[in-house]
């Protein structure tokens, strides 16, 4: 199945755009993250929205969660509205509360490219892709193999392609080939001359987060005050569920908070092994861990950009092993989002499956994960292409197998299918056809034809006697094929000649000193 990928070419019919592409490999839709039009979905009535919000308050105050960062710990014992025993945190709803409300509703980050800003709040709609896989899929070997910086920026390529995908978070794979020491240094130089979209920083220890800053910084040629004076990245941080903080990342969520950049904390919260069964009771921890991080932000810096993650799922009972895309999955998120619009917080959620390999199982799983983040209000979608086996692996093919999913949801959200104005009603146009003819041929629907449905560049419309007919290429296969002709035309935007040499000095002096210490 995977030996005799070959590239075809659809014709007529059905068959698709491909005569009206030009020299692209794909017929894509622009850049434009989309606004989500949509009421959000609302399982919980007031009395179960303010019941949760209790749970969260009731865990604040009554067990607390343990900080195991000393710095923060004693910015928190300056505080009149904590309780500090050991390392061991507590809070009042009201000081909390009072906190959290200093946090904007709403905020950007802008990259080296001012056209790629994106916008966290309100009902903007962002895709990242996949992040920290050790593991890559090679579609050739039909198995799973260690990530390397050649497949890593191969992926980091498809995240630059791909107009659906907004911002870059972690390493789409992590590249083993690199000593961990300077892997970040590698991969952000890669992350900064291959795209020109918003990037990420991983919290973890002084030398990484400083570095990640500095090198942004420079991408963008800005003074250290410019980038300063508004968020041009963002960290995102994870807690030690359940009901800890550890040290090296909230270290890192410091040191951005105080240059303010964006900070986004999502507790990793599986119901029945970090966190209670219920999806109540795991929200409401998922919550109290993740806002006393913003507290942290406020007490740093009032007025940092802070967004609440969800990651909250379920385990299978059987074996253990993490679920995602399940109904309690999406349940769960569109609970947060209920309590994040309460907080006046920005959202981030993730497309993410517990598949093996780029499959239906992957498609149905990543699918529900996805809508349920669309249908939570969500903001920002880490992981929405590319990601496998709860996280383990990073998937080319699977990657432009979401990005269709992607553009699906984009041109759900286009105002455009809803319209109802009199061009829409159409009623001159149903008079013109009457009961005996049709619509193919009429003005009203040739003026619309190229732009009134959407498009696929992965489905295969075709009926199964011309798919067999052109050697019945299967999904992942035509997906295989279109990284490899991605790849293959694929030019790095633009980058001043003068910012690529200081980026690779500073990475190169970087290294000399050594890079970031591993052990902790």
């Amino acid at each position: 199945m995977t030996e005799d990928l070959k590239r075809r070419k659809r014709t007529g019919g059905r068959a698709g755009n491909a005569d009206r592409r030009g020299t692209a490999v794909i017929e894509q839709m622009p850049w434009n993250p989309p606004l989500n039009i949509d009421r959000p979905t609302e399982p919980l009535n007031d009395a179960g929205i303010a019941a949760i919000h209790d749970g969260a308050m009731r865990i604040l105050e009554e067990i607390g969660i343990e900080i195991l960062n000393p710095e923060a710990l004693e910015i928190f014992r300056a505080s009149t509205g904590c309780t500090i025993s050991g390392t061991n945190l507590r809070m009042g709803r009201e000081f909390v509360m009072e906190e959290v409300a200093k946090a904007p509703e709403q905020w950007t980050i802008t990259p080296r490219n001012p056209d790629r800003r994106i916008t966290m709040g309100g009902r903007h709609l962002n895709f990242g892709n996949v992040s920290s896989p050790p593991s890559y899929w090679d579609m050739k070997l039909g198995r799973k193999v260690t990530g390397t910086r050649e497949m890593c920026a191969n992926l980091l390529k498809l995240s630059q392609y791909f107009n659906c995908i907004h911002f870059t978070g972690g390493y789409p794979v992590e590249p083993q080939d690199i000593h961990a020491s300077v892997r970040h240094l590698d991969v952000m130089y890669d992350a900064l001359t291959l795209t020109d979209k918003v990037c990420h920083a991983y919290s973890l220890g002084k030398e990484r987060v400083e570095d990640v800053m500095e090198m942004v910084r420079i991408a963008g040629g800005h003074s250290h005050d410019e980038f300063d004076a508004t968020p041009r990245m963002f960290t995102n941080i994870n807690s030690t569920s359940p009901l800890k903080h550890d040290a090296p990342m909230l270290d890192g969520w410091m040191r951005l908070a105080r240059r303010g950049q964006g900070l986004v904390v999502t507790p990793f919260t599986l119901a029945g092994a970090m966190a209670p069964v219920t999806m109540a009771g795991a929200v409401a921890q998922s919550l109290a861990e993740a806002l006393v991080a913003v507290v942290l932000a406020q007490l740093v810096r009032p007025g940092a950009p802070c967004a609440i993650g969800t990651f909250t799922s379920n385990v299978d009972m059987k074996s253990g092993a993490p679920a995602f895309g399940t109904p309690e999955y999406m349940r769960a998120t569109q609970m947060t989002g209920q309590l994040a619009r309460l907080y006046k917080l920005p959202m981030r959620a993730s497309g993410v499956c517990a598949a093996n390999v780029p499959d239906a199982q992957a498609t149905w799983e990543t699918s529900n994960s996805l809508w349920s983040a669309v249908q939570s209000g969500t903001n920002m979608v880490y992981h929405a292409a590319g990601w496998l086996e709860g996280g383990l692996i990073a998937s080319p093919e699977k990657f432009v197998m979401d990005c269709e999913i992607l553009q699906h949801i984009q041109r759900y959200m286009d105002p455009m299918l809803t319209a109802t104005g009199p061009d829409e009603i159409a009623v001159d146009a149903i008079a013109e056809v009457g009961d005996q003819g049709h619509f193919f041929g009429i003005q009203h629907t040739q003026d619309r034809y190229t732009t009134a449905f959407y498009q696929p560049f992965l489905s295969d419309w075709r009926n199964f006697e011309a798919w067999e007919a052109d050697g019945g290429v299967w999904t992942a296969q035509r997906a295989h094929q279109l990284v490899q002709d991605i790849l293959a035309s694929f030019e790095p935007p633009a980058l001043d000649e003068a910012i690529r040499e200081e980026l690779a000095d500073f990475v190169a002096r970087r290294k000399s000193e050594g890079g970031a210490p591993t052990d902790y």
